[in-house]
């Protein structure tokens, strides 16, 4: 089921910026589109100030490259494009070339609701330099947001207290009237959930992903009849078996305590009072009171829901303040990722094959150490043992495929910013190369894992990351680095870059 092409035309090709295809055409005119290259997908820096992302977004991502065609509207468009000198900006034939073109390339990629970090290539694209040219643009766009927005979810959801064994907590997310869009609203509903969220209130998202969908009633509902009481009886009749009451329209503990007499009247006639929401006032005080009426009138069970501009933040405070919220409703913050607008996620070419056929690792220089790339066809390898020290066990290495060292001995990864943090793993460390083939020769390897199964992977990988790493404030820095041959080759390519300028 391809859910991008049922809400957009079936070509998306032109979803890339102009000089993605200026540069096509660049290559193309200079014989080299067929040229083999290699490119890679990461972050820099870890969102929210935290010590984590969550790789998402790849699956739709995949629907995108399996359809890359570009159709006949897509070329007359781009035929009528011209430059400066006010003649056509692209030839007849390469047009007619890429009218032809279909995907071709070698992708491998972390799976989505993998627990990542800055420099790691969550995504590595091989084969000819012009098809992996044309989807630099699109990939960050259906990588970077989901990512940002599956890690915001997944740190609500921690602060929620969701990962946490027998946790009665859940997070519904309730972003859709703030998103950015519409294909902003359906790609935070699918991320929200990845990261841990029970359900969205985008039915849209419920119908094309198969997510849960939740929602009873707003103020206006309230407004419209002359009583509060009035308004919950009636919607009980007309929806039984969906009541939780919004109880803050005029004033909160009575709005609870109307609720418990239609609750009764609802019991009455064989259904159940879901439970009621909050949506303004300090909601801790105000869940504590209403805990104690729901319960004094026979309703332990009934949940209480508590929304309002809420983040991992102000959830944490809350619990703190001994809160009797069970349900947490995320809106704007969450689908938004309210307090970093974009991941910053890069794609810079590794390595590309010369006219002899052999590799030449490639790197892109900056005066910030921090955008200096890694050169090279770049793999992850997480070394992860459960018994001793975090410190001596865990850390993720960097390397390039076409580096080869002794594997029968321990290896050692080097700080890129600090060349004396160094780390040794012993040869019977287990690990993991997190890179794993999607597809070859431009055809899908493998089944795509169900949106419920990448959630699950969201809470296995929390539950091995450890919690220094997963704090909000100040988090432990998980170690990364680059294999110390990479890290050789990086400085000497660095060196011989400077020497030549």
């Amino acid at each position: 089921m391809h859910r991008l092409n049922e809400l957009y035309r079936p070509s998306l090709s032109l979803l890339t910026d102009l000089y993605q295809l200026t540069m096509a055409y660049g290559y193309w005119k200079n014989g080299l589109a067929e040229r083999e290259a290699v490119f890679h997908l990461f972050f820099r820096k870890n969102p929210f100030d935290g010590g984590y992302a969550i790789a998402c977004g790849l699956q739709m991502a995949v629907e995108y490259l399996e359809q890359l065609r570009f159709d006949s509207q897509d070329l007359s468009y781009l035929a009528t494009l011209t430059g400066a000198d006010n003649q056509p900006l692209f030839e007849d034939a390469f047009l007619d070339y890429l009218g032809e073109l279909h995907w071709t390339c070698d992708v491998d990629a972390i799976p989505e609701g993998t627990v990542v970090y800055p420099h790691e290539p969550l995504v590595r694209v091989q084969g000819p330099i012009l098809q992996c040219q044309l989807v630099e643009t699109p990939l960050l766009n259906l990588i970077n947001f989901q990512t940002l927005v599956a890690t915001k979810a997944a740190r609500v959801c921690s602060a929620a207290g969701v990962f946490l064994p027998h946790a009665a907590d859940r997070v519904i997310e309730f972003g859709l009237r703030r998103a950015q869009g519409i294909d902003g609203a359906l790609s935070a509903s699918r991320a929200a959930f990845i990261g841990g969220c029970a359900a969205t209130s985008n039915v849209m998202a419920g119908r094309l992903y198969g997510i849960p969908v939740v929602g009873t009633h707003a103020h206006s509902w309230v407004m419209t009849f002359a009583s509060e009481r009035e308004a919950f009886e009636l919607y009980a009749d007309a929806m039984p078996n969906n009541c939780v009451f919004l109880v803050d329209t005029y004033d909160t503990l009575e709005g609870v305590r109307k609720a418990v007499e239609v609750g009764h009247r609802l019991r009455a006639t064989g259904h159940e009072m879901l439970g009621i929401r909050l949506d303004s006032g300090d909601l801790a005080w105000l869940s504590i009171e209403a805990r104690k009426i729901l319960d004094e009138a026979g309703f332990p069970d009934a949940s209480i829901v508590a929304s309002n501009d809420l983040d991992e933040r102000l959830i944490t405070s809350l619990k703190r303040q001994g809160a009797r919220i069970d349900t947490w409703g995320v809106g704007t913050k969450l689908a938004t990722a309210f307090d970093q607008p974009a991941l910053g996620g890069v794609y810079k070419l590794g390595a590309i094959r010369d006219e002899n056929g052999t590799w030449q690792p490639r790197i892109k220089l900056s005066e910030q150490t921090i955008k200096v790339s890694n050169p090279g066809i770049l793999q992850v390898r997480r070394f992860e043992r459960e018994s001793g020290p975090v410190s001596e066990h865990r850390g993720d290495m960097i390397f390039d495929e076409q580096t080869k060292w002794d594997q029968s001995h321990d290896v050692t990864m080097v700080d890129p910013a600090d060349h004396h943090r160094q780390k040794t793993f012993a040869k019977d460390t287990p690990y993991t190369d997190l890179l794993q083939p999607v597809f070859r020769n431009g055809e899908i390897v493998g089944e795509s894992p169900s949106l419920q199964a990448i959630r699950d992977r969201v809470r296995d990988q929390l539950s091995r990351t450890p919690m220094a790493v997963q704090r909000f404030e100040n988090p432990h820095e998980y170690p990364v680095g680059l294999e110390q041959g990479l890290f050789h080759l990086k400085a000497d390519m660095i060196h011989a870059a400077r020497e030549r300028t």
